[in-house]
């Protein structure tokens, strides 16, 4: 009869693997615990990334006060009155009213032309200009190549002219040009009334008759005939 071999107790309890059992679930533990904070890292960026990738990059709203025009025509050629008498005829490639804006601005932002009539209906400013602007209804602002010509026919050249209808008076800050029939002058700080003929101009240069430069010198005076 074959005997059977027992296996003392304290065999199975041995001590000796415990250590071994506790320091294999430690770094088990460890590894899961790294392993987490990759994983928590990961998903992270990742969803940075998505949020980023996502977002619209918007701007400031515009202000529709600011950048629309109230009314918009082209083609214009219209006829302005003044307390029921018409005063100006326009002409225009196209024409902007800002009423909302500070100040109410009304654009003519590719070409302006306009004539002014006297009491009698005839014409007695010409005004062109590539861009102009009306601020309150009162002060016109010109730019570009702005050529004005007034009832006595003299042309005045400019990139800038400012008329204020109100005071009765125009200005600019740039280099004028006048031309008139028999003369020239050219200067800077031009001022005048709004008729264009009582006007000044600062650093002025220009061309005149070879006559009204000899009228100014004096003649010299006749030697008596002991000199002679």
């Amino acid at each position: 009869m074959a005997k059977t071999q027992r296996i003392p107790l304290a065999m199975l309890h041995s001590t000796d693997s415990v250590p071994c059992v506790r320091r294999r679930c430690a770094d088990a533990r460890k590894r899961m615990r790294v392993a987490s904070f990759f994983i928590a890292v990961a998903t992270g960026v990742l969803s940075f990334i998505s949020c980023s990738a996502d977002q619209e990059h918007m701007a400031a709203a515009i202000n529709e006060s600011d950048s629309l025009a109230f009314m918009t025509a082209t083609g214009v050629s219209t006829l302005i009155s003044d307390s029921g008498v018409i005063r100006y005829k326009l002409v225009a490639e196209d024409w902007q009213i800002h009423n909302t804006t500070v100040p109410a601005t009304w654009k003519f932002l590719h070409g302006f032309f306009m004539e002014r009539f006297d009491q009698n209906m005839h014409a007695d400013l010409y005004v062109q200009a590539d861009t102009a602007y009306l601020h309150k209804q009162s002060v016109w602002e010109l730019r570009g190549r702005v050529v004005v010509k007034n009832l006595e026919g003299t042309l005045f050249l400019t990139q800038e002219l400012f008329w204020n209808m109100d005071e009765h008076r125009m200005w600019n800050h740039m280099p004028m040009d006048i031309y008139m029939p028999d003369r020239e002058l050219h200067g800077t700080e031009f001022r005048s009334n709004e008729q264009m003929t009582d006007y000044f101009v600062q650093n002025s240069y220009g061309a005149f008759p070879a006559s009204d430069t000899e009228s100014d010198v004096p003649t010299p005076p006749e030697m008596p005939d002991s000199v002679r």
